[in-house]
């Protein structure tokens, strides 16, 4: 099956059923292909805001997984969760029901626009998005949006537009953004990980150099100059190429950059030439590189420097990216979805500009596969704070491994603490919080429930 077979299929007039309907990325695709005329069903574990706002449109909504809830249907959507042993997924498999991915859906919508600009990356996606967001809604380009994260300005992680352009995170694990038809593909960066499905560096270039080679010629590939794994991976494929970046040579260009404190500034050329003036309300030299990938997104579609101003300067964040949860015994918190060493860096090098007395870590790792793979970058940055705590491992996806565990990375790490539940280290933050400290909490599981917690105790 491939995206023919899906357009047939749809444009049949055969029902169309989503399992996982209510997830951050399966509603709002649910909602344009209601949209679209599209006759539409859907199941989810339970109900949420996302499922209530689809019955209001008019689609059917089911509460659990059952095989029944299929009956009738002429095509599956899958969310990424919803494996090979979903009574729903096995049911339709039964029946010979087509069952396609998400990622096959949303590059099959992404067709029917005039600008699809796609970012990806290994770091920096949901930011950079969630600018980019910022900016064609200062434009007023109307756009349909779907980002990794709640960004307050929507109340949630997507828009539904009726505009011609669509901006989407677009993610490399299991080389998901391959089923994409991006016209602007933007690359943040390529660093080393999800090494559960890609072998080596090597392979995860060639996914994005692939993911790149999706761009038709009349199209844009924006890529960051100033990372070398990038340009090495776009190399093979001789095209040219919208490089941005602080290095010489870029096209968009960020010069007289001033990352002190928390509002850094910049101002931006293109081709040589003074382009726009960057003022960011979030701190940190990682965020106006993700801006300037966002600036040459934009540009690239005509967007007109002043909303580009604009939008950046109206930019105040996204969950979950270095997101104030408030303040404990004059500590204020942070939390930040960092889980790869490199993240680690970026948001510790932001914080080391802000003037607090001691930095304070509470980090949940996530993965044992990423925590083994990486150890010693982890312990390196991990020992950068004046306290670490540390959670146990998140596995997400995957089984227990007895080889590697949060006990072993924090002999690792000098005076690090592994402590057994997130209570126990609430309890060791209210001891150790004073005045002029800064309090992290991250991590790409569930470790955001630290600081919440420390807030409710006030």
């Amino acid at each position: 099956m491939d995206l023919k077979d899906f357009e047939r299929l749809l444009k049949s007039g055969v029902r169309c059923h989503l399992v996982g309907i209510g997830g951050v990325s399966m509603s709002p695709l649910a909602e344009i292909l209601f949209g679209m005329g599209v006759n539409i069903s859907g199941s989810d574990v339970s109900d949420s805001p996302a499922v209530e706002s689809l019955r209001q449109l008019g689609i059917d909504v089911v509460v659990g997984h059952f095989a029944e809830n299929i009956s009738g249907a002429g095509l599956v959507i899958r969310t990424a969760a919803a494996r090979e042993d979903n009574v729903e997924i096995r049911a339709a498999r039964e029946q010979n029901i087509p069952v396609f991915e998400r990622a096959e859906a949303w590059g099959y919508i992404m067709r029917g626009y005039k600008h699809a600009i796609c970012i990806a990356g290994v770091h920096g996606k949901t930011t950079t998005t969630s600018m980019v967001t910022q900016i064609l809604l200062a434009a007023q380009a109307d756009p349909t949006i779907m980002i990794g994260g709640t960004l307050p300005i929507l109340g949630s992680g997507y828009r539904v537009g009726s505009g011609d352009v669509i901006a989407v995170e677009s993610c490399e694990y299991y080389n998901s953004f391959h089923n994409f038809s991006p016209t602007v593909a933007v690359i943040l960066n390529i660093d080393v990980d999800h090494l559960d499905f890609f072998k080596n560096l090597d392979e995860l270039k060639s996914s994005f150099c692939k993911f790149a080679s999706l761009v038709p010629e009349s199209g844009h590939i924006v890529c960051n100059i100033d990372d070398r794994n990038t340009m090495d991976a776009l190399l093979p494929l001789g095209r040219e190429l919208l490089t941005f970046g602080f290095g010489e040579g870029a096209k968009v260009r960020g010069v007289n950059l001033c990352t002190k404190g928390r509002t850094p500034s910049m101002e931006v050329e293109y081709n040589g030439k003074p382009f726009c003036k960057i003022n960011l309300r979030i701190p940190g030299s990682h965020n106006m590189q993700n801006a300037l990938a966002a600036v040459a997104a934009a540009a690239s579609i005509g967007i007109p420097p002043k909303a580009i101003e604009e939008g950046l300067r109206s930019y105040t964040g996204v969950s979950r990216r270095f997101e104030y949860k408030g303040s404990y015994n004059g500590a204020d918190i942070y939390d930040d979805y960092a889980h790869h060493p490199s993240e680690l860096q970026a948001t510790l090098d932001a914080v080391k500009t802000l003037g607090y007395n001691r930095v304070i870590l509470a980090f949940q790792p996530h993965t044992y596969t990423r925590t083994k793979a990486l150890f010693d970058d982890f312990a390196n940055q991990l020992s950068r704070p004046d306290v670490t705590f540390l959670a146990e491992i998140y596995a997400a996806r995957e089984s227990h491994d007895s080889e590697i565990s949060s006990d072993i990375l924090a002999d690792a790490i000098p005076g690090a603490l592994c402590l057994n539940d997130f209570s126990e280290i609430v309890a060791r933050l209210r001891e150790t919080a004073r005045k002029g400290d800064i309090i992290l909490t991250v991590g790409a599981g569930d470790i955001f429930r630290v600081g919440e917690m420390l807030v409710e105790d006030i």
